[in-house]
């Protein structure tokens, strides 16, 4: 891009931090030549106002939005929920929805979750002797203890704090290390924040006491201390024997197939970042840990499995680590979060897991069910296709309706033949 000069304008700013939204965006526009309608669009913020946004993130010139859809049908643990899903894919919240449905004739939903234990490391290097060095952190343990609650008194007045330690050792090409996990309740929270300043605070603890010199003080995303669990049968006569058979051998290739069980993880993931975007927890955390936790003998596996019970009705079960809060963070000062917070009327986060590991198992059991049956596609495009009318050019909803319904029944859905359908309509 140019400047008003006919120079070529860099991404190297001086101070572009120090200006003001409204600034921000007229330097961007420069930049990259946007009209005054796409500045006009950056500029509508909606329910995010833009204050609240560059209380979030750094260099904020605007925010976006996605849908917000309702998972209906869900049957939790006996009670009923309609959970706020976030993401831009259709076929997921009807498909979330429909698996739900068939669900509950016999019991819906029965999930648990673990106590909030998050765990915090601390790596120790240029160790000479690691066995001393575990010894004399372990005769430390007590104040550790001590000096890790006292960064947040709030925290342990609620409950929570600093529940155990851990010592591995390492010998690595690098020299010997040892890594001290500290494993902390942190309650109603996602707890990066407070496990973290932890770290920091006890590293200097254990330089002393081991004589080596601490690296890394920080979480880690793999929080398997704090799984969610869920559960759900669906009955045999409304599946069907053919259709359990179909999804169990869909479900055996996951289990054998990494390639396979990629996309099987993902089709959970579908439903579960849905829900953690709308409460404005971080997705990315809750993608690394259960990524991670698929593959923690070595080997990448599902997340759920499928089985038939004595009945022959179907069995499903997801667990993951979701790290996942109430308070803190952007779920506490998004309003949509707050919303979505309400509607669900939770009350704690480990009530939120057990929703969340619910619509991922609900979403995987759709997935398999349409995959092993009439195809992804079939009901996947047809919702797919109002998406492709407005790509095409359909404004109106009686345009979208029309081409929808001449694409579908043509089984044509693509961009090219919804212009060509528009065209026809308009003539």
């Amino acid at each position: 891009m140019v400047n008003g000069n006919g120079k070529p304008m860099k991404s190297k700013m001086s101070g572009f931090h120090e200006l003001s939204a409204d600034e921000k965006l007229e330097l961007i526009k420069k930049f990259a030549d946007l009209t005054d309608e796409e500045q006009e669009l950056l500029r509508k913020t909606g329910a995010l106002d833009i204050h609240k946004a560059e209380m979030m993130i750094e260099n904020v010139i605007g925010t976006t939005e996605y849908p917000v859809g309702i998972a209906t049908n869900f049957l939790i643990n006996g009670r009923d929920y309609m959970i706020p899903m976030v993401l831009e894919e259709p076929s997921v919240v009807a498909a979330a929805s429909y698996a739900a449905k068939l669900a509950r004739p016999l019991g819906g939903f029965v999930a648990e979750a673990d106590e909030p234990v998050m765990i915090g490391q601390i790596q120790l290097v240029g160790i000479k002797d690691m066995k001393e060095a575990k010894r004399q952190i372990m005769l430390k343990k007590e104040e550790i203890f001590d000096t890790a609650n006292n960064c947040d008194s709030v925290l342990v007045q609620f409950g929570g704090g600093v529940r155990d330690i851990e010592v591995r050792e390492f010998e690595t090409k690098r020299g010997n290390m040892v890594v001290v996990h500290l494993l902390v309740d942190v309650r109603d929270a996602m707890g990066a924040n407070a496990v973290n300043t932890m770290c920091e605070r006890v590293a200097p603890l254990l330089e002393k006491a081991t004589g080596g010199e601490a690296r890394l003080r920080i979480i880690t995303n793999l929080a398997d201390r704090r799984v969610a669990r869920s559960k759900a049968i669906w009955s045999r006569d409304v599946l069907g024997e053919d259709t359990i058979e179909k999804i169990l051998d869909a479900y055996e290739l996951a289990a054998n197939d990494q390639y396979r069980c990629t996309t099987h993880n993902k089709g959970a993931m579908n439903g579960i970042d849905a829900v953690v975007l709308a409460t404005a927890n971080d997705f990315r955390a809750i993608e690394a840990g259960a990524h991670s936790y698929a593959a923690r003998d070595g080997h990448y596996r599902p997340l759920t499995k499928y089985y038939k019970d004595d009945d022959g009705n179907l069995v499903g079960e997801i667990a993951l680590p979701l790290a996942i809060g109430l308070v803190g963070g952007a779920t506490r000062t998004h309003p949509i979060a707050r919303i979505a917070v309400k509607i669900m009327g939770i009350k704690s986060a480990k009530e939120l897991a057990q929703i969340v590991a619910s619509v991922g198992l609900a979403q995987n059991f759709a997935a398999l069910k349409a995959l092993a049956t009439e195809g992804i596609q079939k009901g996947h495009m047809k919702l797919h296709a109002r998406n492709i009318a407005i790509v095409g050019g359909a404004e109106t909803k009686k345009e979208i309706d029309a081409v929808v319904s001449r694409m579908i029944a043509e089984k044509n859905i693509s961009a090219s033949r919804a212009k060509q359908i528009l065209e026809d309509i308009r003539k």
